[in-house]
């Protein structure tokens, strides 16, 4: 079943190049970040850009929840006028975060410091989802989490009366962890210090530098070592919210092993915590290329253009590179679908425990579209079938995970028959344009029978 409804399949098959200029909404995790940092601030915070997919409008509501004024001026315009980092008042109702794994480990950060209560729940996506990575290091700050077994939402943080401030090792990358504490720790006194031993994107700190807040970011024998100073007044800001590069992916994906295509993606956030996607494609051979490269909002910028690439070779990602492109593997499983020889994804231990787990969900469909796939705990093997050469005619279970739906959907556009994802609706969560987008640069997609 969709998280927001019945289920809806949806069918996508080879019609043609895909020509245009794709034009992406804003990006999704800056768009959490302008809204929470905008509700800790003390005056009016004026986005642009936001993404108003439904993940980000649950962040939306739950700020207003927790005390800030949040209000839509215009599509893609919101202005916050915030509360300041202790001011969060207790919200009278559940949290609903819907399906966003990053919205709601990140506003539980935000308020674990102050002391309220607030009870947060989600949809059957995010209840199975483990937020233990989260609660543990916000229980050095004080906070308390009473939750379902396995620590799964349902779930109420009682917020740390006198928070003292902690230094965490991140155990396992993970940008949303360190993001969690690094907010947990604007309410604490002195240096809350997180440690890194891979880089993880870093729009969390540029974001509360960007703010006012006194941080520091050092590179270390232990890894990246992030010091906050706690208990700033955070300064309104005026946001530009670049466009996405996760859903961007897509339809540079799809171009690329769509015979015949060429689309230009403008003004895509080239971070270097989130580009290896493109870096990796490039490796394999992608005619992928950056034009106008620009610096907009304190985040590097560019107009990408792709172009059908038959020559693409299978490669072996370094598991280094995880990190910055973990949301991008399932549609990077596709596009290996069509290279030659094997590509091989390593460190992708995180991809377990996504809104599905994503390496059994993209081996089981890639399997059933006829390309031999290899998978362990932490890695998976796709062996590419050249351009033209995944057989397809599948039906690909998305297990309420719209990257998973957006990947396949890409899939059949250039398998040799159809490929039908059984249900669309997630995708609204963070990209509710994708179909009139991609149909838009020639896409096919059906609604099939139910």
């Amino acid at each position: 079943m969709s998280a927001h409804g019945d289920p809806i399949p949806m069918t996508a098959r080879c019609a043609g190049p895909l020509r245009g200029t794709a034009h992406v909404p804003g990006d999704k995790s800056i768009s959490h970040r302008a809204l929470i940092l905008g509700a800790l601030s003390v005056g009016e915070t004026r986005i642009t850009g936001l993404l108003e997919g439904q993940d980000v409008l649950d962040t939306a509501r739950a700020m207003r929840a927790f005390g800030a004024e949040v209000a839509h001026l215009a599509p893609g315009e919101w202005v916050v006028n915030g509360v300041g980092t202790c001011g969060f008042a207790e919200p009278e109702d559940v949290i609903d975060c819907g399906n966003s794994g990053t919205g709601v480990r990140l506003i539980m950060g935000a308020m674990a410091t102050c002391p309220i209560t607030a009870t947060f729940t989600g949809d059957a996506s995010l209840r199975s989802r483990p937020m233990g990575r989260v609660t543990d290091p916000l229980a050095l700050f004080g906070a308390r989490a009473h939750g379902r077994g396995g620590g799964r939402l349902p779930m109420t943080i009682v917020g740390a009366a006198d928070p003292v401030p902690v230094r965490y090792a991140v155990p396992v990358p993970s940008a949303q962890v360190k993001s969690a504490v690094l907010l947990a720790g604007l309410n604490a006194p002195g240096e809350t210090v997180v440690i890194e031993r891979e880089a993880t994107r870093d729009h969390t700190e540029r974001m509360l530098a960007g703010f006012g807040a006194a941080l520091r970011v050092e590179e270390a024998a232990e890894g990246r070592v992030i010091t906050l100073i706690g208990q700033p007044e955070l300064k309104p800001q005026a946001i530009a919210v670049p466009r996405d590069p996760s859903s961007a992916a897509f339809p540079v994906c799809a171009a690329l092993i769509v015979e015949g295509s060429d689309v230009l993606v403008p003004g895509i956030g080239l971070n270097p915590t989130r580009a290896g996607l493109f870096t990796t494609l490039r490796e394999m051979g992608a005619d992928l290329t950056y034009e106008n490269e620009r610096e907009e909002g304190g985040e590097p910028v560019a107009d990408l253009r792709a172009r059908f690439s038959p020559d693409m070779k299978g490669i072996e990602v370094p598991p280094e590179r995880a990190p910055a492109m973990i949301d991008e593997y399932p549609i990077l499983a596709v596009v290996a679908a069509f290279a030659e020889g094997p590509t091989v994804m390593r460190g992708i231990r995180e991809l377990r425990v996504k809104e599905s787990d994503r390496i059994a969900a993209m081996a089981d469909g890639l399997t059933a579209c006829g390309v031999r796939v290899e998978t362990g705990e932490d890695w998976m093997i796709v062996h590419g079938m050249g351009a033209g050469g995944m057989p397809g005619g599948a039906i690909c279970a998305t297990h309420l995970d719209h990257r998973i739906a957006m990947s396949f959907l890409c899939a059949g556009l250039a398998a040799v028959a159809p490929v039908t994802v059984d249900d669309v609706g997630p995708i609204s969560t963070s990209f509710p344009v994708f179909d009139p987008l991609m149909e838009g640069l020639g896409a096919q997609f059906e609604r099939a029978e139910t």
